[in-house]
């Protein structure tokens, strides 16, 4: 099919996971796709896979994300669609959170099935550093703003264009453990709806994706917690990249033209009310 024939698109942290399905999707649906990644050699491996081109960024440095939007005005002279999923797991800064994370679940899971209260108790979040607190909020919450600002500057003169945010279930839910991948994902909710009603005059739709648990490298270290989310979700499976992706090529797609400032959730039923 040809749903985005002729649209360029900017998808950022693509050099994996969810970006890199969502590059694939578009460039099947005839987008040009310009791959962004804060790792150089996997976004050119990407680009080079959908015949687009390869852009190197720190979506949390504004100056790099602005260097980043000139040269997307350069060299493709316009951006019709922007996917804001560049993003890390609390345990990436943290990597023993992992570990943590999953024994606290699994612990406060038996004490509910055999004695219906919780005597376990979480201090996750006593243990986070100031460091690690302000890059998970500039990844996500940062990182959308700058290049939510800097595609306008181009949307606008065009009067079109489709954005779209990158959020989760877990800035609607919570989640123990990770108050600042909560806090920067329901900030990204709320960034998209004022945003959306903004630039609905200027033809420009923002809307947000809001997956739940996915299997991807990010995930991996929650491997041993699989069995008890897959039986928690109604579908009973986590979901796939690709899952994310068709939500995507919907949101960018004409299909989508009277869709804006709303939350797609594919979660398998998880949570069912975003």
């Amino acid at each position: 099919m040809a749903r985005l024939e002729n649209k360029v698109a900017l998808v950022t942290g693509a050099g994996r996971g969810i970006g890199e399905a969502i590059a694939r999707r578009f460039h099947e649906e005839g987008a040009r796709i310009v791959v962004n990644d804060l790792d150089a050699e996997s976004a050119q491996q990407v680009a080079n896979a959908v015949g687009g081109r390869a852009v190197m960024a720190d979506v949390a440095d504004s100056k790099a994300v602005a260097a980043m939007f000139e040269t997307v005005r350069a060299q493709e002279g316009r951006l019709d669609i922007l996917v804001n999923n560049a993003g890390i797991a609390p345990y990436e800064t943290n990597p023993e959170l992992a570990d943590e994370l999953v024994g606290l679940t699994l612990a406060q899971f038996k004490e509910r099935m055999k004695k219906g209260r919780t005597r376990t108790h979480s201090d996750l979040t006593l243990q986070i550093r100031d460091d690690d607190w302000r890059r998970i909020i500039a990844v996500h919450l940062d990182g959308t703003f700058f290049c939510t600002r800097e595609a306008l500057r181009i949307m606008t003169s065009q009067q079109s264009g489709s954005i779209i945010n990158l959020s989760s279930i877990l800035g609607t839910t919570g989640g123990p453990g990770m108050p600042a991948y909560s806090a920067a994902k329901a900030g990204i909710l709320g960034l998209t709806r004022s945003l959306a009603a903004e630039v609905a005059t200027l033809n420009i739709r923002v809307n947000a994706i809001a997956p739940g648990w996915i299997e991807t490298s990010m995930t991996e270290p929650l491997a041993p917690l699989r069995p008890l989310l897959e039986g928690q979700t109604p579908m009973g499976r986590l979901g796939t990249p690709d899952d994310i992706a068709w939500a995507a090529v919907y949101l960018a797609a004409d299909e989508s033209a009277f869709l804006t400032g709303q939350v797609i959730a594919p979660n398998g039923g998880l949570y069912m009310s975003q």
